[in-house]
C-alpha cells in the first residue's frame, strides 16, 4: 500500500489515533478485560483501562472508506473498525503477517485445484448499529470495490464474473455464492491464485451493510464490525471513535483473537505542523502521532526518548520516482536509464535524515525473492551521454510530489536532477490529502513523473508487481500503476507467478522479474524506509504493537497505571 507521501504515509496511522490527548487516561473502565495483544508488543498488558486517546495525523487519509482506501493512513485508522472474513494477526514482525479467522469461523477450505474457496460466517454477529452481519455483505463488499473503482479491485478480477462486472457494473459477480441461512460463502476463481488468502484478508473486502451507497463514505462512517466504531469523520480535520456497543456482548465473544482495545474513546486531529506534533507529545496534549518527527528534530527525539517513548520500526517498503512510459520523454528507455544513473541514493538518504537506506530495485530487503543488484550506479556523466543518445532535448516535464517534509525536499532534489539533464521542469507540490487521488487519475494533465512509495500489503513479492507494474491493472481512477507500465511478456510472467504457491523456484523467478523490469528502467527506486512509533510518557510503549501491514495497532495503545 502507499503511504500518503513520506510523512503522509506515516500520517495515516497517526490520523487514526491522532487527536489531542484526553484526560491523561482517565475515565470509566473498559467494557472488556485487559488482554494480551497477540504477542506483538511484548508482555501482557498491565496498563490502565479506559480513557480517551488523543492522536494526530499530518494529513487526512485518502479515504475513510474500507473498500476504497489504499494508504497506510487509512488502513491504520480503520483497522479496529472493519474486519474481513479472514484477517492478519494483531502482532509485530513476522507474526503480524499470519492469517487468522476474522468474521469467518475458520480459514477457507480450498478445493477444485485451488479455484474454489469455501468459508462460513460466524453466526450472531452484528454491526455497531445493531444490524445483523450477513454472508451477502461480503459479496456486496467485493462488488462495491468495482462499483467505486477501488485501487484494490485488481486483486479480485480472477473471481468468476468479476472481470465482466468491472466493465458493466451490472448483474453482480456470479463467482460468489452465499447462503444467508447457513452463512456459507463460496468463491470460484477463473484460475488458481496463490495469493488469494492474503487478498481476502485485506480491508477492501471487509463486509459492510448492503444498503451502503456505492460512493465514497469518508464523511459518513459505515457501521462497524470491529471493537471500535467511527462516530464522526470530518475530511481534512479529523475523526473520532467510541467502542462498538455490540462488540463486548456479541462479536468480541466469538472472536477472542481480535483485541478489544484498552481506551474508551480515540480522537484524531489533522495537525499539519509536524514540529507542533512533537511539542504536544512532549507536553502530553497528544498521546500518539502517526508520522515520524520532522527531519530537523528526528535525531533530537530519538536521542531523548528512544526506549521510553520512541522506537524505530523497520518496514518492507520501496520509495521511488515513477516515469510515465506512455508519453515522451519517458517512453524512451535511454531517458529512463539516464534518470536512474543521475539520481544519487546517498543524497536522498541525507534528505530523509538516515531514515531511508538507498536501493535501486523494486523488491525491498526482507521481501521473499529479494536479491540485491545495482544496474545504475550514480554516474551523471553516463546519464548525460544517454540523454544525448536519446535525441530528446528541451522537453518540458512536470514533477509531482506532496507538500510534507521531506517529500517536498525529495521532489525538489529530483526536479534539480532533471534540470541538470537538460529538461525544462515544472514542480507541482500538492496537498498530501489528495496527492495519490490526483496522480491516480489518468486524465490529470501532465502526469510525467513524480514521487511515490509502496509498503507491503502482505509478505509476497506479487504485491510489488501485480498492482504496480502489470499493464492489466491500469485504471482510469484510483490507479496504482503510475508509470503506466504495460510490457506484455512481463504481464504474462506476473500472472503466471500469481497463480503459483510461493517456494524457492518462485522466489528465484520473482528475483529475475525484478531485474527484468529494472533493465527496462521502469522506475527510479531510491530507498527502503524506517518509520517510528512516538507516544506520550503516559502511554505504555512496551505493549504497543507495530504490524507489518497496518503499522500502529490502535487497540494496543494503553495508558499506564
Amino acid at each position: 500500500m502507499k503511504k500518503l507521501p513520506f510523512f503522509i504515509l506515516v500520517a495515516a496511522i497517526a490520523a487514526v489515533l491522532a487527536v489531542g490527548l484526553a484526560a491523561c487516561g482517565g475515565g470509566s473502565g473498559s467494557t472488556s478485560p485487559t488482554t494480551s495483544e497477540g504477542g506483538g508488543g511484548g508482555a501482557e498488558s498491565e496498563g490502565k483501562e479506559g480513557g480517551t486517546l488523543k492522536g494526530a495525523y499530518t494529513s487526512f487519509p485518502d479515504y475513510m472508506d474500507p473498500q476504497i482506501s489504499y494508504t497506510a493512513e487509512g488502513w491504520t485508522a480503520m483497522r479496529p473498525v472493519y474486519i474481513p472474513l479472514i484477517t492478519y494477526k494483531h502482532a509485530s514482525g513476522e507474526e503480524g503477517a499470519e492469517i487468522i479467522p476474522g468474521l469467518a469461523k475458520e480459514l477457507p477450505k480450498v478445493t477444485n485445484g485451488g479455484k474454489t474457496y469455501t468459508l462460513f460466517l460466524r453466526s450472531g454477529l452484528k454491526y455497531s448499529n445493531g444490524e445483523p452481519i450477513k454472508a451477502g455483505d461480503f459479496k456486496y463488499a467485493v462488488e462495491r470495490c468495482f462499483l467505486t473503482n477501488s485501487g484494490g479491485s485488481p486483486f479480485y478480477t480472477d473471481i468468476v464474473g468479476a472481470e465482466q462486472f468491472a466493465k458493466t457494473k451490472k448483474g453482480g459477480i456470479s463467482g460468489i455464492k452465499v447462503n444467508e441461512k447457513t452463512g456459507e460463502i463460496v468463491i470460484n476463481l477463473v484460475k488458481p491464485r496463490g495469493t488469494f488468502n492474503n487478498e481476502l484478508a485485506l480491508m477492501f473486502v471487509a463486509p459492510i451493510p448492503q444498503k451502503t451507497p456505492a460512493e465514497d463514505q469518508s464523511a459518513h462512517p459505515i457501521p462497524a464490525s470491529g471493537p471500535y466504531m467511527i462516530t464522526k469523520s470530518q475530511p481534512g480535520s479529523g475523526w473520532e471513535y467510541e467502542r462498538n456497543p455490540y462488540w463486548a456482548k456479541d462479536n468480541g465473544k466469538q472472536m477472542p483473537e481480535i483485541p478489544s482495545g484498552h481506551v474508551n474513546k480515540i480522537e484524531i486531529q489533522i495537525l499539519r505542523n509536524q514540529s507542533t506534533q512533537v511539542n504536544e507529545i512532549e507536553s502530553g496534549q497528544l498521546n500518539w502521532i502517526f508520522d515520524p518527527p520532522p527531519t530537523d528534530r528526528y535525531q533530537e527525539v530519538k536521542e531523548k526518548f528512544e526506549g521510553t517513548q520512541f522506537r524505530e520500526e523497520p518496514t518492507i517498503s520501496t520509495y521511488y520516482f515513477w516515469m510515465n512510459m506512455k508519453t515522451e520523454p519517458f517512453s524512451n528507455q535511454k531517458v529512463r536509464e539516464a534518470v536512474n544513473y543521475a539520481i544519487d541514493p546517498a543524497a536522498l538518504e541525507r534528505i530523509y535524515t538516515g531514515q531511508i537506506k538507498g536501493t535501486q530495485q523494486i523488491l525491498p530487503p526482507g521481501m521473499p525473492g529479494y536479491q540485491k543488484f545495482e544496474l545504475f550506479p550514480h554516474n551523471m556523466k553516463k546519464a548525460k551521454e544517454l540523454i544525448a543518445e536519446s535525441g530528446i532535448k528541451d522537453k518540458e516535464i512536470t514533477v509531482w510530489t506532496d507538500s510534507e517534509s521531506p517529500n517536498n525536499d525529495a521532489g525538489t532534489y529530483y526536479a534539480g536532477v532533471l534540470k541538470e539533464l537538460g529538461f525544462n521542469v515544472e514542480l507541482k507540490i500538492l496537498n498530501p490529502d489528495n496527492y495519490f487521488t490526483v496522480i491516480g487519475n489518468t486524465s490529470t494533465p501532465n502526469l510525467d513523473t513524480g514521487f511515490s512509495d509502496w509498503f507491503e500489503d502482505y509478505p509476497h513479492p506479487n504485491d510489488f508487481f501485480d498492482i504496480l507494474l502489470n499493464g492489466e491493472s491500469i485504471q482510469s481512477t484510483n490507479n496504482q500503476n503510475f508509470s503506466q507500465t504495460n510490457i506484455p511478456p512481463l504481464n504474462e510472467k506476473i500472472s503466471k507467478l500469481a497463480g503459483e504457491q510461493l517456494g524457492p523456484q518462485q522466489e528465484k523467478e520473482y528475483a529475475g522479474l525484478d531485474k527484468e523490469f529494472m533493465e527496462k528502467a521502469v522506475w527510479a527506486p531510491y530507498g527502503t524506509r524506517t518509520l517510528s512509533l512516538f507516544v506520550s510518557e503516559n502511554i505504555n510503549l512496551e505493549t504497543a504493537i507495530w504490524n507489518p501491514t497496518f503499522e500502529t495497532e490502535l487497540t494496543s495503545l494503553e495508558f499506564k497505571e
